[in-house]
């Protein structure tokens, strides 16, 4: 087995750290990463010091609100906004950067990961938001799929 690429190798890393999600229904990670350095990791789950949804239930599976629609009503943070602000509150600049993540990102995240000045994003599952795959090309910001 020959070593992988670099983007497979970040891949994995994103994806362990998916594992740490405290998310009902989908585990994702993502990671921020420049001149092959990890600059800082995000997986989605309830904001720091909140209960976890897997002890008081995911609102949106009670509000039956499919996927994609409705962000806003959710306990939790995506992975890719959180990495975005873990860099932000420690001081690290993510400029011209590359951010792996487990799935494409939302409309949402395509925002914040545009404006913060990632200019890749290299993502693996799939996710229902054209508008994301839109946005990313009109900013001239990269978006691939491994596969």
């Amino acid at each position: 087995m020959g070593r992988p690429s670099w983007d497979d190798y970040f891949m994995e890393i994103a994806d362990t750290v998916a594992k740490r999600s405290t998310c009902l229904r989908r585990r994702v990670g993502a990671i921020i990463v420049r001149d092959k350095r990890i600059l800082a990791t995000g997986y989605n789950g309830a904001l720091t010091g909140l209960i976890h949804c897997e002890k008081v239930g995911c609102i949106r599976e009670k509000k039956n609100i499919p996927s994609g629609q409705m962000q806003e009503v959710c306990r939790g943070l995506h992975a890719e906004q959180n990495a975005l602000l873990f860099a932000a509150a420690n001081g690290v600049n993510i400029k011209n950067a590359t951010i792996y993540c487990t799935h494409q990102p939302c409309i949402l995240c395509a925002k914040m990961i545009i404006q913060a000045g990632i200019t890749r994003a290299v993502f693996k599952g799939e996710y229902p938001d054209e508008m994301a795959q839109e946005l990313f090309k009109e900013a001239k910001a990269e978006l691939c799929q491994l596969k």
